[in-house]
């Protein structure tokens, strides 16, 4: 499971930073990418990446401000003339079906691959045996949703010595097994998966936060994550800008990291009145307050690893 940053920049796109994407790669778990937000030039940010959007199934739009969702009818376009055949399932505030189906019907679009909208509100939009997307509102000038993604707890280590010693050979028995599932064997043992496995692996919780003034629910969005990307449009000191203009500041970010225990903090959204010189300082001023504090930019990839095995 890796983030890897298309895009960190607020409003308009600067030299140094493109508007709002960020790309969630989870390959080795379903051979999918998830995307959050789409602005501007998304797909070209992605030439410049080994990501493959035949790869993107599913689209998630915190909010519909331009620079969250212009680049979406050009990136699902091209997804179908770049031979993407697979299914696309959009999530997003209301609105966005009728902004994706005008913007593809007066282009002429035409996709060659299954596109579902979903209008979303409040509470669990997606869910698998996988993942659990939960979904909230923040507090921005329009509705904005920030988006917590919970990978479910997974069984533990399977102990093959154990079972070998159990008289148990190798073979579609210990997947099941691995599985979390009981089996009966053609002796009639019946194998309960639990005694050959170590404890259970804890998912590992992502939250990506739109748009938002400092809020109750990003604090829930957040609570125990490993990785909390939230926006940081102002430095410290511009609380009341921030507040006028609907957006955090890098030290309300950190204190939503800090009050919610994650484990990492990633600002985006970075206002393009703040040149690279000044990236360290708006860094430091979040760390401040919560030390595991980075500022992201464009092209940066962050992996998230698996939980170590746990009793709790």
């Amino acid at each position: 499971m890796d983030l890897f940053f298309l895009g960190t920049g607020a409003g308009v796109p600067a030299k140094q930073r493109n508007v709002s994407s960020v790309a969630l790669k989870l390959l080795e778990e379903r051979g999918e990418i998830w995307l959050f937000d789409c602005g501007e030039a998304t797909q070209h940010q992605i030439l410049h990446t080994s990501i493959k959007p035949r790869r993107i199934s599913k689209l998630f739009i915190t909010h519909l401000h331009g620079d969250h969702i212009y680049g979406l009818p050009g990136l699902l376009s091209s997804r179908s003339f770049q031979g993407g055949e697979t299914e696309v399932t959009l999530y997003g505030p209301k609105g966005i079906k009728q902004y994706i189906e005008v913007s593809l019907s007066v282009s002429g679009t035409y996709l060659k691959y299954p596109l579902q909208i979903i209008e979303i509100e409040e509470g669990v939009v997606f869910e698998d045996e996988q993942f659990l997307v939960e979904a909230k509102l923040l507090d921005h000038g329009i509705p904005s949703y920030g988006y917590r993604i919970k990978e479910k707890d997974r069984p533990g280590t399977l102990d093959a010595e154990k079972l070998t010693a159990a008289g148990i050979p190798p073979g579609p028995v210990y997947k099941k097994i691995k599985k979390g599932e009981s089996v009966v064997l053609e002796d009639g043992r019946r194998i309960e998966a639990e005694e050959f496995l170590g404890p259970e692996l804890k998912g590992r919780i992502i939250a990506i936060l739109g748009d938002t003034r400092i809020c109750d629910n990003a604090y829930h969005l957040a609570e125990n994550a490993d990785v909390l990307v939230h926006e940081a449009t102002f430095a410290a000191g511009e609380e009341q800008m921030a507040y006028d203009y609907f957006h955090s500041t890098t030290t309300q970010a950190a204190t939503i990291a800090k009050s919610a225990n994650v484990e990492r903090l990633y600002l985006t959204h970075i206002s393009p009145r703040y040149d690279r010189a000044d990236w360290r300082q708006l860094e430091e001023e979040a760390q401040s307050i919560f030390a595991n504090t980075k500022i992201s930019e464009d092209f940066k990839e962050i992996h998230i690893p698996l939980k170590k095995e746990t009793n709790i």
